[in-house]
């Protein structure tokens, strides 16, 4: 790892490295290291890349090295830099929130299609508020409501919401407990999905995400299954629900949205061509 050279006691700080340096050995890939750079520096990226020979201040090349460390020891670079695209529009991500991912823009591009003009929409388990934000954001005429049991999960949400002047009416509530009877036109959800004990609950980010937002400490179904059962409630007739799942639960999730009443059932596909997303219309 380069460094700039060192100082004597009392003299001033060397001044560090150049940016072309550092991006021809730094361990971690171009882009990973273009983002560190750029949070260190405050430089854009079109600075960047027209000036390889800038010299990073001593000050500067201390904060790269410091977050550098931080990503060879595995931290994910959103809760680094504190922050991740989604759907277009930056979001703030901590530690108490999940970090959104490209594959849950499918479930805002279902949304989307399906709200009708001035719709009421629920999001559960909003988590950043990513996608709260991302459709409040797309669809101004909307009346967006979104639910997270995690007040600094809520926090974080609504400063994002503020970051992009959308109104999002947020709440505390587990599952469906806060909303009496109200009725939205849409639900959606990315909830806990992943099976208790899953190897990959042990490796690359997923390590620092918070658990509780990751697995439902169960077979995977259970968050799910209780979203479903009580969506039908909660929905206009001729509402929709969609739900993001894993890769390999979209026919039992099928098989719960039939089982609780729902039509026209189906999975869509994400990028990668897994089934991704499920969802019916309230008969």
């Amino acid at each position: 790892m380069p460094s700039g050279p060192s100082s004597s006691p009392g003299s001033s700080p060397g001044p560090g490295p150049s940016i072309g340096a550092l991006l021809g050995n730094s361990p971690l890939n171009p882009l990973e290291t273009r983002i560190l750079l750029i949070h260190a520096t405050g430089l854009t990226r079109v600075q960047l890349i027209t000036r390889p020979e800038r010299v990073l201040t001593a000050d500067e090349a201390a904060n790269f090295h410091a977050l550098l460390q931080r990503r060879v020891d595995g931290e994910p670079i959103a809760y680094i830099v504190g922050a991740r695209e989604f759907y277009g529009l930056s979001f703030e991500v901590t530690p108490d929130v999940l970090i959104p991912r490209p594959e849950t823009e499918l479930l805002v591009e279902l949304a989307l299609s399906h709200l009708p003009p001035d719709g009421r929409l629920l999001d559960m388990g909003t988590g950043s508020g990513a996608i709260a934000v991302a459709i409040a954001h797309a669809r101004p005429d909307a009346k967006v409501t979104a639910l997270d049991v995690s007040p600094a999960a809520l926090e974080v949400a609504g400063r994002n919401a503020r970051r992009h002047g959308v109104a999002v009416d947020f709440q505390r509530s587990d599952w469906f407990a806060a909303l009496d009877d109200r009725q939205f036109d849409l639900i959606v959800s990315n909830p806990p999905y992943i099976v208790s004990g899953d190897r990959h609950l042990a490796q690359g980010d997923l390590r620092f995400e918070p658990v509780d937002a990751l697995t439902d400490h169960a077979d995977g179904l259970s968050a799910l299954s209780t979203i479903i059962a009580g969506a039908a409630l909660h929905l206009v007739s001729a509402g929709w629900l969609f739900v993001e799942h894993g890769y390999d639960q979209a026919a039992a999730v099928r098989q719960l949205a039939e089982a609780h009443g729902f039509a026209e059932v189906q999975s869509r596909q994400d990028l990668a061509g897994i089934e991704r997303v499920t969802g019916g219309i309230k008969r």
